[in-house]
């Protein structure tokens, strides 16, 4: 459910503290300065929570596709040589395709085209 503070900065202005928290969830929580874009947010974060297709697009953002390429095969791919030389041509292409891209910005749609 979502819960909406108010609060006063020191210069006078307002900002609203939106929480939303739902039972196997993982709490989510934003700041507005206006009341409606809090209630709008709030109304629609949590129906997409509830849906399960809420995903938090921060993390995502902040990698792209060719750092995530580099640490499965630094991480996953170096206890088996033999998938690694068997993946390793599929991987370069998709690095070079689209490793650009943040994370974020990776959809069905992106890599279809």
């Amino acid at each position: 459910m979502a819960q909406i503070r108010e609060r006063t900065k020191k210069n006078g202005s307002k900002t609203y503290l939106v929480r939303i928290r739902i039972k196997g969830q993982p709490d989510v929580s934003a700041t507005f300065s206006k009341l409606t874009d809090a209630k709008r947010w709030a109304q629609f974060t949590e129906v997409e929570m509830r849906s399960g297709a809420y995903l938090k697009t921060s993390e995502a953002k902040k990698h792209t596709l060719n750092e995530t390429i580099e640490r499965y095969v630094r991480d996953v791919l170096v206890h088996s040589p033999q998938t690694l030389r068997t993946y390793k041509s599929q991987l370069e292409y998709w690095k070079e395709s689209l490793g650009q891209l943040s994370l974020a910005d990776l959809t069905t749609a992106r890599i279809v085209e």
